[in-house]
């Protein structure tokens, strides 16, 4: 794996930048279906669709810094990096909310409408930019032998373990055995291999390119056709949906941004997945 896909002279291109690129105009021709499907002018979606591209990069950005503070301060070129990596999904979903809020507020449109359109497509588009993110060697998961206790934790003690396992002889060390087959080691090069040279690692990335594209088929195929559907409902499955994704594989990653000593993702998930709940259940008692 390598983050370039190629390269003349000082002009390249990487993998995770054409994911970016595949996802938004492949990601704008569905919702400019989904339109369609509902009597809306598609023109509409490609000028939404800009609008919410531009201000999820900005809120993945900005929240990736924020929780990365400690480093960005002391090293504030790297801010405006993004060809680097660091983009927060959840910073994403948030920026591109108020995105959305600003677009169907001007052109006087419900932005739950909006989110509709943007569910099935985001969720495919999450699923390309992780296999960017395999390719650059990021979003990487811990060492396949470490063991499910630690994995699981309720308090992400992975780093205190792995720290404790590097002291251990080779004797103690040979204990742990793989727990999967399906490690992968990643160049030294790499952020995963530079943090964990020569060990093979989970595929965090890819569990969650697997389990984003069983979402986009869900909602797209299944969740799109059924009647009655009122404003927003795709959108609040998708939080949903992606929601439980994320609570799944941030068990196996090894640098989730952390807040109030938990996992941010677990937290910020949890309370996406009660409040697009409440949300669905309020719609539906007031279509009624």
């Amino acid at each position: 794996m390598h983050p370039v896909l190629f390269s003349i002279g000082n002009f390249e291109i990487r993998f995770y930048g054409l994911m970016y690129a595949i996802s938004f105009f492949l990601g704008i021709e569905i919702a400019k279906f989904l339109a369609r499907e509902r009597g809306y002018n598609e023109k509409i979606v490609e000028n939404y669709a800009f609008i919410a591209m531009i201000s999820g990069l900005l809120g993945g950005r900005l929240y990736y810094v924020f929780f990365n503070w400690s480093y960005y301060s002391q090293h504030p070129t790297e801010i405006l990096a993004t060809w680097h990596g660091g983009m927060a999904i959840h910073g994403g979903i948030i920026g591109g909310i108020i995105g959305t809020l600003i677009y169907g507020y001007i052109k006087k449109l419900n932005p739950l409408i909006l989110g509709d359109f943007a569910a099935a497509p985001l969720l495919l588009g999450q699923a390309l930019g992780r296999f960017g993110n395999f390719m650059n060697g990021e979003i990487h998961g811990v060492p396949i032998f470490t063991p499910w206790r630690v994995i699981f934790s309720i308090k992400p003690n992975f780093y205190e373990w792995y720290n404790n396992y590097l002291s251990l002889d080779i004797v103690e060390k040979i204990k742990y055995k793989a727990l999967v087959p399906w490690g992968i080691v990643f160049p030294s090069s790499s952020p995963a291999g530079e943090e964990f040279p020569n060990i093979p690692l989970h595929p965090a990335m890819l569990y969650e390119l697997f389990f984003n594209l069983l979402g986009f088929f869900f909602i797209f195929f299944y969740l799109r056709k059924k009647e009655n559907k009122s404003p927003g409902y795709l959108w609040w499955n998708y939080i949903i949906i992606y929601s439980f994704i994320r609570i799944f594989v941030s068990f196996f990653r090894a640098e989730d941004l952390m807040l109030l000593g938990m996992r941010a993702p677990h937290l910020v998930s949890l309370l996406m997945i009660i409040f697009s709940i409440i949300m669905i259940k309020w719609n539906q008692r007031s279509k009624n």
